[in-house]
């Protein structure tokens, strides 16, 4: 398989001064410079890969979220290469979106307002953000609707308020915005994988790919081929991420539509999750 075939490329990291910086402080092997939209569709149908790829071999890499939002009006997600790959119910989606947010710039503040609480307090926001975007509609680009995705994420709520339009969120944002010009990101999502025990150039995969084309990236940078962790139960899973869809459930456990239809089932009868239906497919609350 051709890296070029694809849509891989190399990426020289020493053209980079922030990956040199973070080499020495980085206790993994592999850095993933992840650059996301929130406003993309793909990068919702994306995260699945993400979640199955850390639990299996997040022993081995860190993640930095890059946030690669309104670089200009049309869309990353909307660019020439990737716009073609969308599904009719992504395009719909984001047609939806760009009509509705009328206020991009602050989504992006916001999520950078939260990685200021640590970096579990900004993935935890951004998973609420594209829940309330995606499942419950909500416009996102309001003040008042981020303030309390910043509830339900658990943030320190005052800190997050004097945060959002600080100068550091601000800059923050510019830094990603600077690196997403720097490493040519062309399409959204795209991965940069980083080995900092060597100078071996980055690895660069642009678009939405199956599972076994990330795994076979991360064995590649890594030069070595781990046996993946064990997965955590089902039940534990949800616990953790309190709202996941069955074809998420389906990607990370390796299980067919149905037979993750029957395992929530079983959850559902034990009172343990409650069904939400959505045009975005079957989502399943954890109750405790």
């Amino acid at each position: 398989m051709s890296w070029n075939q694809i849509g891989l490329s190399n990426f020289n990291n020493t053209n980079t001064s922030e990956s040199c910086n973070y080499q020495n402080f980085n206790p993994k092997p592999i850095e993933m410079y992840v650059f996301i939209d929130p406003l993309c569709p793909d990068c919702w149908y994306f995260d699945p890969y993400l979640k199955k790829l850390t639990l299996e071999y997040g022993r081995f890499f860190t993640t930095r979220p890059i946030v690669s939002i309104a670089i200009n009006r049309e869309s990353l997600c909307r660019s020439k290469n990737n716009f073609k790959k969308l599904t009719r119910q992504s395009e719909q989606t984001l047609n939806q979106i760009e009509k509705s947010i009328n206020s991009p710039w602050i989504v992006s503040l916001a999520i950078k307002a939260a990685e200021i609480q640590g970096k579990k307090s900004g993935k935890a926001f951004l998973r609420k953000l594209q829940e309330n975007l995606y499942l419950r509609k909500r416009n996102i680009s309001k003040e008042e609707i981020l303030i309390d995705i910043a509830k339900q994420a658990n943030l320190d709520i005052e800190e997050f308020t004097e945060d959002l339009y600080s100068s550091s969120a601000k800059k923050a944002f510019q830094r990603d915005v600077q690196l997403t010009h720097e490493m040519e990101i062309e399409d959204i999502p795209t991965i940069v994988f980083f080995n900092h025990s060597n100078d071996d150039q980055g690895i660069k995969i642009s678009g939405v790919y199956s599972y076994e084309v990330y795994e076979f990236i991360l064995r590649e940078t890594l030069k070595n081929t781990p046996i993946p962790s064990a997965k955590p139960p089902l039940e534990e899973f949800i616990q953790n991420f309190e709202v996941v869809g069955s074809k998420e459930i389906s990607i990370v456990y390796d299980w067919s539509i149905s037979k993750t239809e029957k395992e929530m089932k079983k959850l559902q009868f034990k009172q343990k999750v409650d069904k939400i239906s959505s045009q975005q497919g079957t989502f399943w609350k954890y109750l405790g």
